[in-house]
């Protein structure tokens, strides 16, 4: 279901340190993190980094793009929903530009592997305001 349209999208930051000096065995992870900001006009922009490096041995291969993405969301659309729908448009280009990098860079091409964000915990963060009901004053 399309609840948000990508009006501009842009790469923020890219990262990309190559210390291989020779044959070595890399244990490549990825670190995903994708967070959503809200203003008015119906109007959101995600940002999504992601990370690609061996935790055993990060000095020697690491990877990092940040992109960005301004999306029109439609009205009263759950945030989760957003998040998602956001992450789905967002992470095909961060997935490209790894590749490409690495490929450029002479070294074997890395290829993120997919997240299935839906089956993911989506955190929030509480900002200091309690939900209805349990705010000071007021009886459940």
């Amino acid at each position: 279901m399309n609840n948000t349209q990508m009006k501009a999208y842009k790469v923020k930051e890219i990262i990309f340190s190559n210390n291989i000096k020779s044959k070595v065995e890399l244990k490549l992870e990825n670190k995903v993190s994708h967070n959503v900001k809200y203003s008015t006009n119906n109007i959101c922009e995600a940002e999504l980094t992601v990370e690609v490096k061996d935790n055993d041995k990060p000095d020697i291969l690491n990877v990092k793009v940040i992109v960005s993405g301004i999306f029109q969301i439609k009205n009263n659309v759950e945030k989760e929903f957003i998040h998602v729908e956001t992450f789905r448009e967002l992470f095909p280009f961060a997935k490209a530009l790894i590749t490409t990098i690495s490929a450029n860079a002479g070294i074997a091409p890395i290829i993120v592997q997919s997240v299935d964000i839906e089956n993911q915990e989506i955190y929030r963060m509480n900002l200091g305001r309690k939900p209805k009901g349990e705010q000071k004053g007021e009886e459940n």
